[in-house]
């Protein structure tokens, strides 16, 4: 049986994609919408067929037009840039829509209306390789439009583009035609990372379960809408794409996404097992992936507990993932939300140059992005880290932490992290009573956010209140138990048990804290110091061996200084501890 032919033909493709796409949609989603929708009639179409063009596909952010002739394609994008830099140029209040062009070249597939194949993810690679506002084209449209148009055509050399075998000779539309774009669109603003959750499939057989199915899928969409730093793309979107076939980096692209959300759902008697899994839609790559095997007894408080899960599970893994992505990217490319990103790497550091370096990231997060409230709010609790873990270079930096609290509030006042930053620093200042306010009005904002559980640990702890501490201590260790700062949870549950004299359940805390990649100094410590006084003076000498042999300059003095904030309205937990140090022979 002979394969049909594949038909193909020569075509310019002219691919374009706007700006910073996932932050409008954040910021506006309605206004962008409809802004987007109105270029696109009134400028965009009206241009395309002046210039022979034919627009193949609308892709949520993109749009993608095929040509005959290079020369058309070149001088469509040139003049769509100048229009949008004009209509731009008359925005007052809404956020302005710039797009980056790129335009090839090649040989494309035809599929139906569709075309597809090299030719065309050659056009999208360039496209992102555009500067805001520019257009990039390859070097077989450069060719043909040299001498053609009143444009200049500046070679930027051969570029390795994702996808594509061989490296591509990349050049970029210079023209004194185009308007200048506007500052505040070429302002690098922090563009949150876009989550798309999918349908979950339902694998029962049973029609009965498709219910519980898109109720687990929609209320993961409603939990991760919680998290402030994450754009969650809405469930009308999403849930277009159930029962059909997916490819999930074009799902992304479609809707806009950096990160893809599916899972599925199975019934076997009484029992019920749902999967999930979270890919990096541009690399393909799955980034975490879990399974839940459940007793089908109450199918509202297993709805509950399942996706309670996957959300606490899903923010913190986005998080890791950001970091590490904003880690590989050279300085020069920097945008306010990758640098934000880099913040949070050094912020994550228990080095005082690390602290440092953070601080001055965060505080260039506000100059890039100053309506970015998760830059003034960092940059705010990276102080309160200094000031805590290093008073004599960080204390003078108090004052300056209280101002970025109040500035990230100001800007949004119903983000949870806002509220438990403003707590830690209200908490460093002794004002304790004002801390252990804005902590509790930040856990019901998202209670399935591990930091806000913490902090009202803290300064419940700090405020002489750790009977009430330790049930949010234990619920941040149970929500995110490999989160970063995990040995930091470990070690304040074990202070408040130490507090309220429960010694052998402070061990199993102190011991945890000991056991992560990076302990603290306070975590062995307080090991030493919790083993003498459960009366295991043999584990102690071990703890205090462990001690010495990794910070061997550690002397009682200095215990005292570390215990000095913990405890401030509760001296007597200090004292115990600082003797029980004595005890096991750590010297003055």
């Amino acid at each position: 049986m002979n394969e049909p032919r594949i038909r193909r033909r020569l075509a310019a493709i002219l691919a374009a994609d706007v700006v910073g796409y996932s932050a409008l949609m954040a910021a506006d989603e309605a206004g962008t919408h409809a802004s987007l929708k109105g270029h696109l009639a009134e400028l965009i179409e009206p241009l395309t067929a002046r210039h022979d063009g034919r627009i193949v596909k609308l892709m949520g952010d993109g749009i993608l037009v095929e040509f005959a002739s290079v020369v058309d394609a070149v001088g469509c994008a040139v003049e769509l840039q100048a229009g949008m830099a004009a209509r731009n140029a008359g925005i007052d209040e809404a956020p302005a829509i710039v797009f980056r062009i790129g335009v090839n070249l090649g040989d494309v597939i035809i599929d139906g209306e569709d075309i597809q194949g090299d030719g065309v993810n050659v056009a999208a690679r360039l496209e992102g390789l555009a500067e805001p506002g520019g257009i990039a084209l390859s070097g077989a449209a450069a060719e043909q439009v040299r001498g053609k148009l009143d444009v200049e055509i500046e070679e930027l050399g051969a570029k390795r583009l994702k996808g594509i075998d061989a490296p591509v000779v990349v050049h970029r539309v210079r023209t004194a035609r185009s308007a200048p774009v506007p500052e505040a669109t070429t302002a690098k603003l922090a563009e949150r990372p876009a989550l798309a959750v999918l349908p979950f499939d339902n694998l029962s057989g049973d029609g009965e379960q498709a219910f519980l199915a898109d109720g687990m899928a929609e209320d993961i969409i409603t939990g991760l809408s919680r998290f402030r730093t994450l754009s969650v793309i809405a469930r009308n979107s999403s849930f277009a794409y159930k029962g059909r076939s997916l490819d999930v980096r074009e799902v992304a692209r479609e809707l806009g996404a950096r990160y893809v959300l599916e899972g599925s759902l199975r019934r076997g008697g009484s029992r019920i097992r749902v999967t999930g899994q979270l890919i990096d839609a541009v690399s393909g790559n799955h980034i975490w992936a879990e399974r839940y095997d459940r007793d089908l007894d109450d199918i509202f408080a297993l709805q509950d507990e399942v996706t309670g899960a996957i959300v606490s599970a899903i923010a913190p893994e986005i998080g890791h993932a950001e970091i590490e992505r904003a880690r590989r990217q050279p300085p020069e490319s920097l945008d306010a939300w990758s640098l934000y990103q880099q913040g949070l790497a050094n912020y994550y550091s228990n080095e005082v140059e690390d602290l440092q370096a953070a601080i001055e990231q965060f505080d260039r997060v506000s100059d890039l992005d100053p309506n970015f409230a998760p830059g003034f709010a960092m940059a705010a609790d990276a102080r309160v880290r200094l000031a805590l873990h290093f008073p004599k270079d960080g204390a003078s930096g108090l004052a300056a932490a209280e101002k970025k609290s109040r500035r990230a509030i100001e800007l949004d006042a119903r983000d949870p992290n806002n509220l438990w930053v403003g707590a830690r620093v209200c908490s460093a200042l002794g004002r304790h009573e004002e801390a252990v306010t804005l902590a509790r009005d930040a856990v019901p904002l998202n209670d399935n956010l591990a930091m806000a559980h913490y902090t009202l640990g803290f300064v419940l702890t700090r405020a002489g209140l750790s009977d009430q501490a330790i049930g949010h201590l234990e619920r941040a260790l149970e929500l995110s138990p490999r989160d970063l700062f995990s040995s930091g949870f470990a070690l304040l549950t074990a202070t408040a048990l130490i507090q309220l004299g429960e010694y052998d359940r402070a061990i199993v805390h102190a011991r945890r804290s000991c056991q992560h990649a990076k302990p603290r100094r306070a975590s062995f410590m307080l090991l030493t110091a919790v083993l003498v006084l459960a009366n295991r003076p043999e584990e102690a000498g071990q703890a205090l061996e462990q001690l010495r042999t990794r910070y061997p300059e550690f002397t009682v003095e200095q215990a005292k200084t570390t215990l000095s904030w913990v405890f401030p309205r509760n001296p007597d937990t200090n004292e115990r501890i600082v003797a029980a140090l004595a005890e096991a022979g750590l010297p003055e």
